[in-house]
């Protein structure tokens, strides 16, 4: 059975993230320091971005586009492990700046470009990756709902529909043998996240799962890639 996570819990977490009062302007993680500003939803209230940096398949020595790269823990570290260019897209402007910043300090600026972006919305129509990556908002809302903040489109994503874009969208932006991945939770809806793949023609498989005690329970984190079938 699929186990989803209430809006009002996803919620306390985005309303920490946006105001709250101990939040650092840096944090540790993976070894490295990194820069946070406020109103990107840091990296660190749950395992989600460590895990899925630790165990991406970077493409050794090709291009790596991460959607969603809040504060750039993913994007940067695509380039450190050997991606000869990495685009990171965010529809937060401060998420964009924010990744810009750990980029320079992590001297990966000129591999690293970060776009304002929606989905694929900036990039040019002949743009192809080796690999494109997105640890997705798997909290399940309905369609209508409100994004009141660029944050809550961290958290949220009302019917699903950014992700069956995400999915729809991909092929014009993968190379020949392009692997298409996702992160995502036992908390997300994976039967959508199936069905979405099979409108356009792809499977779904599981590459990874890492489970992680976290504050209220023990979540286990999911690595995802759609094949053509």
């Amino acid at each position: 059975m699929t186990v989803k996570e209430s809006p009002e819990a996803a919620a306390q977490v985005l309303q920490h993230a946006m105001s709250g009062d101990d939040l650092p302007d840096s944090f540790s993680l993976l070894g490295r320091e990194w820069t946070l500003h406020r109103g990107v939803f840091p990296g660190t209230l749950t395992a989600a971005t460590e895990v899925m940096a630790s165990v991406l398949p970077y493409p050794q020595g090709g291009s790596f586009l991460e959607v969603g790269c809040g504060t750039g823990v993913i994007s940067v570290t695509a380039a450190l492990q050997g991606c000869a260019s990495v685009t990171a897209l965010d529809i937060n402007e401060k998420a964009v700046a924010n990744t810009r910043a750990n980029a320079e300090r992590h001297q990966v600026g000129d591999r690293v470009r970060a776009l304002h972006s929606d989905l694929y919305a900036a990039l040019q129509p002949d743009e192809r990756f080796d690999a494109i990556f997105w640890n997705v908002p798997w909290t399940y809302v309905e369609d209508g709902f409100s994004l009141s903040t660029d944050l809550h489109s961290a958290v949220f994503d009302p019917g699903y529909q950014g992700q069956a874009r995400f999915i729809a969208g991909a092929r014009a932006h993968l190379t020949p043998g392009g692997r298409l991945l996702m992160g995502t939770a036992d908390l997300g809806d994976r039967e959508r996240i199936d069905a979405f793949a099979a409108e356009n023609g792809m499977r779904v498989e599981l590459l990874r799962k890492v489970r992680r005690i976290e504050v209220v329970r023990v979540m286990e984190y999911h690595l995802l890639e759609l094949h053509s079938k």
